[in-house]
């Protein structure tokens, strides 16, 4: 089992900052093959926003985010960061964090064996 618990999320002006952060907990949290971010907009299904690999450390990012958005991991605390600069307003959505373990996938939809974060609100305001 691993519990994730998602932090940063908030409300910012176009052109602004968020850093969001994913720490991963539980006995199963060192299996971890990728983590990921996934965003949702009312209306509109879940898209994968970037991800990373534990091991290694490669990186993937949705074409709408890059050269904006960075993710990082910390493998030392289980945790991954999403670091959003110039927010747009199209970036406004619920941000989801996973952590998938072998056999899953998080690049380009969330497969199991893997888990889901609760989500936090991005809001980007124009």
């Amino acid at each position: 089992q691993v519990q994730l618990q998602e932090s940063g999320g908030g409300s910012v002006q176009a052109g602004g900052s968020l850093r969001l952060s994913c720490e991963a907990s539980g006995s199963a949290s060192t299996n971890t093959y990728c983590m990921a971010w996934f965003r949702q907009a009312p209306g509109k299904e879940r898209e994968a926003v970037a991800t990373i690999y534990t091991y290694g450390g490669s990186t993937i990012y949705a074409d709408s985010v890059k050269g904006r958005f960075t993710i990082s991991q910390d493998n030392g605390k289980n945790t991954v960061y999403l670091q959003m600069n110039s927010l747009k307003p199209e970036d406004a959505a619920v941000y989801y964090c996973a952590a998938v373990q072998f056999g899953g996938t998080c690049w380009p939809q969330f497969k199991r064996p893997g888990y889901l974060g609760q989500g936090t609100q991005v809001t980007v305001s124009s």
